[in-house]
């Protein structure tokens, strides 16, 4: 898996002051996308041990929520494995952060993958840009839902956030 950078202290990316993974590769490339540099699969720099003790220390102050995994699509079928790996490692370590990801993918498209039970938060959907809304939060356009994964999986239908 290749990423393009780590930040701290983001508001814009999930609640609260959050850590936010930007993994290279996505496949869906949205008009009007504000992150196009992300979409090639072997963009940015390998996520090695070095990254990985970056993101943790960074995700370990005390004021930080959690992790948000964006991109690029964290879940591009290249990212899924190292991804669902960190994701695991994460809610291990981290029992008291919350897990935030952005994907292009619908929930109902992904819902399988093992490590979605682990998730808190996951804002799925192609950003479209005749439906961009500045206004929104957490998303760029209204077709984009911010689903709460444990309540969605508990009742059995897509929850909101």
């Amino acid at each position: 898996m290749h990423y393009h950078n780590i930040t701290t202290d983001d508001m814009l990316n999930g609640d609260g002051l959050r850590t936010v993974l930007w993994v290279a590769g996505c496949n869906h490339r949205c008009k009007g996308c504000h992150n196009p540099i992300t979409w090639d699969i072997d963009g940015g720099v390998p996520f090695d041990v070095v990254a990985k003790e970056e993101l943790f220390e960074k995700l370990s102050k005390s004021w930080i929520s959690g992790i948000t995994f964006s991109g690029g699509d964290p879940l591009h079928p290249k990212n899924r494995e190292e991804v669902g790996n960190l994701i695991y490692e994460v809610h291990k370590k981290f029992s008291d952060k919350t897990i935030w990801l952005y994907t292009g993918y619908l929930f109902e498209e992904v819902s399988s993958l093992e490590y979605i039970p682990l998730i808190d938060v996951m804002v799925d959907g192609k950003f479209i840009k005749k439906f961009f809304d500045s206004k929104l939060h957490w998303c760029g356009s209204s077709n984009q839902r911010i689903i709460d994964v444990k309540k969605t999986i508990e009742v059995g239908k897509i929850v909101l956030y």
